[in-house]
C-alpha cells in the first residue's frame, strides 16, 4: 500500500475559492479534509459542524493529548477533522504542524486535504511544508495577481501547483499574461481552471457539489473539480 499524500490548500489572499476548493477536492479524492482556518467562513461550518454547539474541539483536543483526532464521517461530503475559533491561539510552530500531519496522515491510512487560513500563520507554513503537493487557487485580478506573485516567489521551491480559479467566462487578455508571467517566471505549473459560478456563494446545501447525483446546475463545476484532482496526483 502506498504511503498517504497530503495535499494542502493555501494563498495567502482571502476570497480566492479556497475552501470550496479544498472540500470539493477531499470529498472526489476520498481524503480526509483537516481544516486548520479558525474564521467563521471556514469548511468546518460550511460542513455544518457549529463549534458553540459542542463540547470539545476534536483538533485542539487531539494536540493537546498529544493523540490522532478521528474525523466526523461525512455523508455525501469529505470526511472532516473540524477547527476551532481558539486555534488561532493555540496552533503549534511549523514544524510541529507538519510533523503532526504527517503522523496523522499515516495513523488514518489515508490521503489529506489540507484547507488552511489566508496568509502565512504557523500552521499554514507547517501545512505546505508537508505537503507533497500545494493547490493555490488564483482568481484574476490586480490585489489577486499581487498576491499572487509574492507567493510564489517566496516559495518557489515548494512543489506549489497555481489553479485558476473563479475564471470568468471571457478573461481578460492582460489577466491571461500576467498569470502567464508570474507562474513562469518562478517556474511553478498551471493546473486546470475553475470557472466563475454566481451560484456557488450562495449555495446553502452543505453535501459536496460533486457528490451524486450531480445537478445539471453543478455538472461543469464537478468535472472542473475532477479535472483538478487528476492534475495534482500526478
Amino acid at each position: 500500500m502506498s504511503e498517504p499524500r497530503i495535499y494542502t490548500v493555501a494563498a495567502y489572499k482571502g476570497g480566492v475559492g479556497k475552501t470550496t476548493i479544498a472540500s470539493e477536492l477531499a470529498y472526489v479524492m476520498g481524503a480526509v479534509l483537516l481544516d486548520l482556518d479558525w474564521d467563521r467562513g471556514n469548511a468546518t461550518r460550511a460542513w455544518g459542524y457549529r463549534t458553540e454547539q459542542r463540547a470539545s474541539a476534536p483538533l485542539l483536543d487531539a494536540i493537546e493529548a498529544g493523540r490522532t483526532p478521528r474525523p466526523l464521517v461525512g455523508k455525501r461530503k469529505a470526511d472532516l477533522v473540524p477547527c476551532h475559533e481558539d486555534f488561532v491561539d493555540t496552533q503549534p510552530e511549523p514544524d510541529v504542524m507538519a510533523t503532526l500531519i504527517e503522523r496523522w496522515a499515516k495513523e488514518w491510512g489515508r490521503d489529506v486535504v489540507v484547507d488552511t487560513h489566508p496568509g502565512g500563520s504557523p500552521s499554514t507554513l507547517g501545512a505546505m511544508a508537508a505537503a507533497h503537493r500545494i493547490i493555490v487557487p488564483a482568481p484574476f485580478g490586480e490585489k489577486e495577481h499581487e498576491a499572487l506573485e509574492g507567493m510564489v516567489t517566496q516559495l518557489a521551491d515548494y512543489p506549489l501547483m497555481v489553479i485558476p480559479s473563479r475564471v470568468p467566462p471571457v478573461p481578460p487578455a492582460r489577466d491571461i499574461e500576467r498569470l502567464r508571467r508570474i507562474t513562469q517566471d518562478a517556474d511553478v505549473p498551471v493546473g486546470p481552471p475553475v470557472s466563475h459560478y454566481v451560484w456557488l456563494p450562495r449555495r446553502t446545501r452543505r453535501m459536496a457539489v460533486s457528490a451524486p447525483p450531480i445537478t445539471k446546475q453543478g455538472q461543469g463545476f464537478a468535472e472542473e473539480i475532477a479535472a483538478v484532482a487528476e492534475a495534482v496526483r500526478v
